[in-house]
């Protein structure tokens, strides 16, 4: 059935359409891209609520453009003949949902990948799954998508859901969607309904920037408008829907502007050969072009590029290429080789868009991974400006994220990096962070702008450093972290500690966590916001103070592992010792000096740790003061005796 291909062509598509977990096959879209030239070429996605269905248009379109492979098209007649259901009987969703679990539960979970080719178009579209759970694997499809088909249920209208899909796609830059408003045969294909809700889209889509919006009213089930003019529909008189996709112009990927190329791997062929590997995003490069290499500055000239086994001597856009450069400069992977007269610019701070992805929410100031391209390094959300109401376009004033909402922020980087904004490139503008615990990916994002702080302050270098700080002290710099419940006699140990260290001449500073809420962080209340905040901010004074050469002592709950590890980072090898005061729940709360244990029982105190809020007992700490064997006395005298030895 369908089109003859050459026997290369169907190697390559039965690849993909048998691949059991969805995702791009083993490679099967760059496969697929290398066989046939990107002009013509147009990957979209579908898109919008759950059973809007999506997954049962497309099946249709490729059942009615005769697109099927032979073996697909066996099955689906065999599926028919066993169920005894023909004709609109056919199940067209169970040729885009190939994971079982989709097939048991009636649900799009994973992004399924199909290719296909018309006469006049070749296609790679990506179902999404419409499930506010899986809105994650929506962002991964629309990420490299030309165009969306956004489905919409004429029986329902616009809903959450799909405002989300669309603010997500204006988000990622696509600006050509189609309104597929589905069903159309449920509501007895009125034009009233149809218009309504055509209307609604096309106020949202102004909102949001997205330029080209074409509506068209279709039932994926019966096959109206998809390929063929409905009879039932003689209202309507704008395009079929294969046929939108046939003809429709998108912007041409950016291709004009200045030589890019992120190093993906570097290549040592041998000894005498170093070459740098990655696919040329714009521009082109000629051997003896001047390049310059972002973020470190660094310069060279192209001596040899290699284009598979070839020596060639000139790169377009698109390409893959190995360059061999004339000096033995440091260029790692993530690195940008680009155009020496148009270099890429750098920045350690940006304003981007959010969209938080995890069940755990958002903490403003809690560490995490940024990878954008191939490139990894240190990240904290530094201020959360706003959350996005998605149904009203509304900015909302927020301290979190939850799991699928979306937000502006500002972004701290633990060291500056290549960038383009991401309305300028996709490749070099987007990002997305991810948990240093558990190594998932809890958000993605695009970078909107460097902050202009990022590009104004400098190191001031000073000549008086913490070495010079700690000789005339005649001591160790050092950050004593001492960490427990409430109650568990961190403050008293500590105070002990610092008497005795005092007694033999050391120069120290104890930094309570009490006393430090009466004044530097007396803005912060207790939720988990808040005390990450709080943590992030005593361990710059610490840090300070350690680089003015003082044993400083720092005694806070810091209940989260995350920050006592964010804490650690900020010091030298050997500065950093994490005190556990080891005292059960119980005993802790047998105590209660201040009472406190007693109010979060009664309900009276909200995010007490211990009780409503976690604590997380240190993994691997550097010392344990376990106060059920010792008193605070003998504990603290044990402790200076670790530092002395």
């Amino acid at each position: 059935m369908g089109p003859t291909r050459d026997g290369t062509d169907v190697h390559i598509l039965r690849k993909a359409d048998r691949a059991t977990e969805g995702g791009d096959p083993s490679g099967a879209i760059a496969e697929y891209l290398q066989r046939h030239e990107a002009r013509g070429l147009l990957r979209f996605i579908t898109c919008g609520s759950v059973d809007d269905g999506k997954s049962t248009l497309i099946g249709r379109l490729l059942y009615d453009a005769r697109v099927l492979l032979d073996d697909q098209a066996a099955a689906l007649v065999a599926d028919v003949a066993h169920t005894g259901v023909n004709g609109n009987g056919i199940d067209f969703a169970s040729l885009v949902d190939g994971l079982s679990a989709e097939r048991e539960q009636g649900i799009t979970i994973d992004v399924a990948y199909r290719y296909f080719d018309t006469d006049r178009r070749k296609f790679i579209v990506a179902d999404c799954p419409g499930h506010e759970q899986y809105t994650r694997n929506m962002a991964t499809g629309a990420s490299t998508a030309d165009l969306a088909v956004v489905l919409v249920d004429a029986r329902k209208g616009l809903l959450t859901q799909s405002r989300r899909h669309t603010y997500i796609l204006s988000l990622l830059g696509i600006r050509h969607v189609v309104l597929a408003v589905n069903k159309m045969d449920l509501v007895d294909y009125r034009q009233d309904v149809f218009e309504a809700i055509a209307d609604d889209y096309r106020q949202l889509a102004t909102q949001l920037g997205i330029d080209h919006v074409t509506c068209i009213a279709l039932s994926a089930l019966e096959g109206d408008n998809v390929l063929e003019r409905s009879t039932h529909m003689p209202w309507y008189q704008g395009p079929l829907l294969l046929d939108h996709l046939e003809s429709v112009v998108v912007d041409a990927p950016r291709a004009a502007g200045a030589f890019r190329v992120p190093v993906q791997w570097i290549c040592r062929a041998d000894q005498d050969f170093r070459g740098f590997a990655g696919t040329v995003l714009a521009g082109s490069v000629a051997v003896g072009d001047a390049i310059a290499v972002a973020p470190s500055g660094s310069a060279s000239t192209v001596t040899r590029i290699f284009s598979g086994d070839d020596d060639v001597a000139q790169a377009r856009p698109g390409q893959p290429v190995v360059l061999g450069l004339a000096d033995e400069i440091d260029i790692s992977r993530g690195d940008v080789i680009c155009a020496a007269d148009a270099p890429l610019a750098t920045a350690d701070q940006f304003a981007a868009n959010l969209l938080w992805l995890d069940p755990q929410p958002l903490l403003p100031g809690r560490p995490y991974w940024l990878r954008t391209g191939a490139r990894t390094v240190g990240a904290t959300v530094s201020e959360l400006k706003y959350q996005i109401d998605v149904n009203a376009q509304t900015h909302l004033a927020a301290k979190s994220l939850e799991c699928n909402q979306v937000g502006y922020c500002n972004l701290y980087l633990n060291e500056p990096i290549g960038f383009e904004p991401y309305a300028q490139s996709r490749e070099l503008g987007g990002f997305i962070l991810i948990d240093r615990q558990t190594n998932a990916t809890v958000a993605a994002g695009t970078l909107d702008f460097a902050l202009r702080r990022a590009g104004n302050i400098r190191w001031q270098h000073v000549d008086v450093d913490k070495t010079a700080r700690a000789l005339i002290k005649h001591q160790r710099p050092r950050c004593l972290w001492f960490t427990g419940l409430s109650g568990a006699g961190k403050s008293t140990i500590a105070n002990l500690v610092e008497k005795q260290l005092l007694a033999m001449g050391r120069h120290t500073y104890l930094l309570d966590g009490d006393n430090i809420r009466h004044g530097l962080n007396n803005d912060l209340g207790f939720t988990d916001e808040d005390r990450v905040e709080n943590i992030r901010r005593v361990a710059e004074v610490a840090r300070l103070m350690v680089d003015a050469g003082l044993v400083v002592l720092v005694s806070f709950i810091s209940p989260f592992r995350a920050e006592r590890k964010m804490a650690r980072r900020m010091f030298s090898d050997g500065e950093f010792l994490e005190v556990f005061v080891d005292t059960p729940l119980a005993a802790a709360e047998k105590l209660d000096p201040k009472g406190l244990y007693a109010k979060a029982r009664a309900g009276e105190l909200r995010n007490f740790t211990g009780i409503d809020s976690p604590y997380e007992v240190p993994e691997n700490p550097d010392i344990v003061l376990d106060t059920q064997k010792h008193d605070a006395e003998t504990l603290a005298g044990m402790l200076v005796r670790a530092l002395e030895e």
